[in-house]
């Protein structure tokens, strides 16, 4: 090269990867950007930088080095043997997710080595080919994730066989016919595994632990639904006995520690099915423009001490599981259903959020209290909501009642819930003023019948009576949040489980812009949280009423993070709170029972809690969240194809809900509904699946089938063992 140019001395690729190779060996555990490898490596010509850019693609295909981002890489340190989870799909398409969340890297049947999801293993990573993408084989199976699973018994003359849901295993579960204990063809039973396969061996063997019963009995399916997560499907006796042995009755010394508010108006809104009643609203005027409102929270760690048998079972569930017929309580019912429950005209423990608020809903003081409280009423939103619209709320208009004048409020109590609901509503406003993210959801509900069959579906929407309490419980989640965790400058705060929400995925926010772009809608993907999110609400706004209202929604929701337990305190993004914990629900959600605790403790003069101990337990409740989450919707699907089960043939309005590889999800317009058109039925062309715009597309004929979109379907099955609906399309 001449003298004066930039680039130095010309260097082949041999060359080239061998600087590359030095580089980066010297450089462990650094992310390294294009623009700092270039400048150290003093590579200053355009085919210089464009060779390295082929080259570290290269040296990533071989695994020496791992690609973080688009433009940066780091040296691969892990070696060719790694620990981590073992994902198992039911097309044996498996994978494996290594230790500190790396992506997931494929793993085949025949390299599984029996591997169930959740399981740690250890694997060897294989030989790349040219062209192939990168695959790992189990060599070890370091931990089994559980070893009893749920299924239907297939008993014949010499052996019996348990046939697992979702095609848990490759092979049926053998079990010996002195090990059925009574089960029967077609029971649904839990079974746990004796025997693995290993290399002399392919069989599973197992022994029945419970006979749930017949298949197709709606306690029998429920249950089944239960077992399948691990959850408990009926509780131990020696806690019930445990429960049944407190007293509620309410102390001198009781009466001699805490606030009186039973004089006070006070009433609970809950759905009309409820009985476990943790949460209560009061209120009365203390001058012109002036409210006292208190939320009132059930007191539950006043009788349910830590570390007590109660408190363990607590513990270990975590959460109520709420399926479509039914409750399955975090506590005891004595409990949840008498002792805690803040039933109307009976005196009551509580723990009480008590605020004084303007006529602007601006917080002049407020305390957070232990009090006895007595509601005067109990309310079912629907009659909580007739008050509202007798006195002319309109609901979804975000407007208070107007002023009645002299002529005053109509109905018992018109005054006091529908102040209530005025200031709920300048809470509100603010809350989305400040960033709070605007998703109005809808929840599928059903009418069961006695036997539990459903006789209805149809969706749910918050009105204005359930945004009333909603917005009075956040307030008093953020507020007990801030006491503990808003500090001076220069002080530590004390341990408190927060309930955090992370900031939306940056790619997916990314891919929501570039989707939203060709309906001529933007959006921002960075920045603050606050203009994030407004971005987003105005998202909402602009496309409301549009046809492709609930197919932008989708997608946006998609971009969210999850929320969860943590005592590392980031906020809230969906809320725009700094501080917000889980304080009002004690009866049904064990952090807030921490929540609960450690105000106490604290208020006592108490030191921190330990933070360990505080975060285990945040990690083990956020997971059961999780599960008992998937519970429900397995409990909706089941439901769902119940109702389709004597309409298969018949054709309904649709609009496709999910678009994947393997098909399309359509959920009819009439019931809401969703079950998939296979792959195999969209036979009048190829299709190639477009993920970054949510469309299948075809190839000869290019055919859009797009998230969103109007179609007509036909039930064609309705599986009720997989709980899957299939729909073939009624017209092309």
């Amino acid at each position: 090269m001449a003298k004066g140019k930039k680039g130095g001395k010309r260097m082949t690729k041999k060359q080239l990867t061998e600087k590359l190779v030095q580089f980066f060996s010297s450089q462990p555990g650094k992310t390294l950007s294009f623009k700092e490898i270039f400048r150290m490596l003093h590579l200053d010509t355009h085919p210089l930088k464009m060779l390295a850019i082929d080259v570290m693609e290269e040296m990533a295909w071989d695994d020496f080095i791992t690609k973080v981002t688009e433009t940066s890489y780091a040296l691969n340190t892990k070696g060719q043997v790694q620990d981590g989870t073992f994902i198992r799909k039911t097309n044996g398409k498996n994978s494996f997710v290594p230790d500190g969340g790396d992506k997931p890297i494929f793993v085949a049947e025949r390299n599984s080595m029996s591997a169930l999801t959740g399981d740690r293993v250890r694997v060897s990573f294989m030989a790349r080919r040219q062209r192939h993408i990168k695959e790992a084989q189990v060599i070890e199976i370091l931990k089994r994730a559980k070893d009893v699973f749920v299924g239907r018994l297939r008993v014949d003359r010499d052996i019996a066989f348990l046939v697992p849901q979702n095609d848990t295993f490759v092979h049926d579960v053998l079990i010996p016919k002195k090990k059925l204990k009574g089960g029967k063809t077609g029971d649904k039973a839990l079974v746990r595994i004796v025997q693995w396969p290993d290399q002399d061996h392919r069989n599973l063997m197992g022994e029945v632990v419970d006979v749930l019963g017949p298949s197709g009995e709606n306690d029998v399916e429920m249950n089944t639904i239960l077992a399948q997560y691990g959850l408990p499907y009926k509780y131990p006796k020696h806690v019930e006995e445990a429960a049944n042995r407190i007293s509620g009755e309410i102390t001198p010394e009781d009466e001699a520690e805490r606030e009186d508010f039973r004089s006070v108006w006070t009433c609970t809104i809950d759905p009309a099915d409820a009985k476990d009643f943790d949460d209560a609203l009061s209120i009365r005027q203390l001058d012109k423009g002036l409210y006292q409102v208190g939320v009132h929270i059930a007191d539950v760690s006043h009788y349910v001490t830590e570390g007590s048998i109660i408190d363990k079972e607590a513990v270990k569930r975590a959460t109520s599981v709420y399926l479509v017929d039914r409750t399955i309580p975090m506590l005891p019912e004595r409990l949840c259903n008498f002792i805690c429950s803040l039933r109307p005209d009976e005196d009551k423990l509580a723990y009480s959020v008590v605020f004084n608020l303007d006529e602007e809903a601006n917080i002049k003081n407020h305390r957070i209290v232990h009090t006895i409280i007595r509601s005067k009423r109990r309310y079912a939103y629907e009659e909580a909501q007739q008050v509202l619209e007798a006195n002319g709320v309109v609901d979804g208009t975000g407007n208070p009642a107007p002023d009645p004048g002299k002529k005053g409020y109509k109905g018992d109590n018109g005054w006091e819930l529908c102040t209530l609901d005025r200031l709920a509503k300048k809470l509100r406003a603010q809350r989305f003023r400040n960033g709070s993210v605007k998703f109005d959801s809808e929840e599928l509900h059903f009418d069961i019948d006695e036997k539990g069959h459903p006789t209805r579906a149809f969706f749910k929407r918050s009105k204005d009576a359930n945004k009333l309490i909603e917005e009075f419980m956040l307030l008093a989640n953020r507020t007990v949040a801030e006491s503990i965790g808003r500090r001076p400058k220069g002080k530590t705060a004390k341990t408190l489980p927060y309930r955090i929400h992370d900031n939306p995925d940056p790619q997916k926010m990314e891919n929501l812009r570039e989707f939203i772009v060709k309906f001529g809608y933007k959006v921002k993907t960075d920045g603050t949280r606050s203009a994030m999110a407004r971005s987003i609400n105005k998202l909402m706004d602009d496309c409301e009423g549009k046809r492709e209202q609930k197919l932008i929604q989708a997608v946006a929701l998609r971009a969210m993070m999850k929320a969860k337990y943590s005592v590392h305190n980031i906020g809230h993004f969906g809320l725009a709170f700094d501080y917000y914990t889980h304080f009002t629900s004690p009866i049904r959600r064990y952090p807030d029972m921490m929540v609960h605790r450690l105000l106490t403790k604290y208020a006592q003069g108490g030191r921190s809690a330990n933070e360990k101990h505080c975060e285990e337990l945040c990690e083990h409740c956020s997971e059961m969240e999780q599960i008992a989450q998937n519970a429900e919707r397995d409990s909706i699907k089941y439901k769902m194809v119940e109702y389709m089960a004597d309409k298969l043939g018949n054709e309904y309005d649709a609009h496709i809900s999910g678009i994947t590889s393997y098909g399309i999800y359509a959920e009819i317009d009439e019931n809401h509904c969703e079950g998939m058109v296979p792959m195999r039925d969209l036979d009048d062309d190829y299709y190639d699946f477009d993920e970054r715009n949510f469309l299948l597309r075809g190839r000869r004929h290019h055919h859009k089938y797009q998230l969103g979109d109007a179609v007509r379907i036909k039930v064609a099955k309705a599986n009720l063992e997989k709980r899957q609906l299939d729909f073939t399309l009624a017209e092309k």
